[in-house]
């Protein structure tokens, strides 16, 4: 029988704290919206955010010679978990890329007209939000409608923590929510499965097609998705 100092003890024991983090994330009317309305120097940044995930530092203290067109990828040395990252560049960001000028007076992508890195966007990005309407919405949560939007495309949990540089895969189940869609297609195959209506055979082929399934969509990039909506279509900032 549990003594009273026992029962004392458990009962100051407290529940973990679900984790309740804001995430807001833009749809795709939303994100069409905002970059409508961002100035020349803008747009280039949040196109990268909501194609890469990369945080603001990581974008705005961006180099060429780490944006490798070649090979088409981002190589990030220095992130927040201290980490390297290889990040994927897809067909929009590599026209961006390609289209872009390079600063004779500075290595980083994204300089001013004077040739200096952006210091701060704040202001230019909260304008650009309220000509589009949109409330609520802080630039770190492109990052979350990258991540958001991938996982709603059926991009499994773990390659979207690779793609975010995320240390667990606790800080990315917060997405795992929207993944609702997926996962309704997986057992809406299952229960035609075992309803007789196929052979016992099919019962081993269902998981091979779930497989294969869940590596051809995560080969869908963020650029692929939106474009199949009628995405804006790239416009480059010189």
């Amino acid at each position: 029988m549990a003594t009273e100092e026992t029962l004392k003890s458990v009962r100051k024991v407290k529940q973990l704290e679900e984790n309740n983090k804001r995430l807001r994330y833009l749809t795709i009317e939303e994100l069409q919206r905002l970059l409508g309305c961002c100035s020349p120097h803008l747009k280039p940044i949040v196109l990268v955010s909501v194609n890469t995930g990369m945080r603001k530092g990581e974008i705005l203290n961006l180099k060429w010679d780490q944006v490798d067109l070649r090979h088409n990828f981002i190589l990030l040395d220095k992130t927040k978990n201290g980490e390297r990252r290889e990040i994927p560049i897809n067909s929009t960001l590599k026209e961006l890329f390609a289209s872009m000028p390079r600063s004779l007076e500075s290595e980083c992508v994204f300089v001013d007209k004077n040739g200096k890195p952006y210091g701060n966007i704040k202001r230019g990005f909260h304008t650009a939000l309220k000509k589009a309407g949109i409330r609520d919405f802080h630039f770190h949560d492109l990052r979350h409608t990258f991540a958001s939007h991938l996982v709603m495309t059926g991009v499994d949990l773990p390659s979207v923590k690779e793609l975010l540089g995320h240390k667990s895969l606790t800080m990315t189940l917060r997405y795992a929510h929207l993944s609702s869609g997926h996962k309704r297609k997986a057992v809406e195959m299952l229960d035609r499965v075992l309803s007789g209506s196929q052979s016992e055979k099919r019962v081993h082929n269902l998981f091979t097609f779930l497989k294969d399934d869940t590596q051809n969509e995560n080969r869908k990039s963020l650029c692929d998705m939106v474009g199949a909506s009628g995405f804006e279509p790239l416009i480059p900032c010189v």
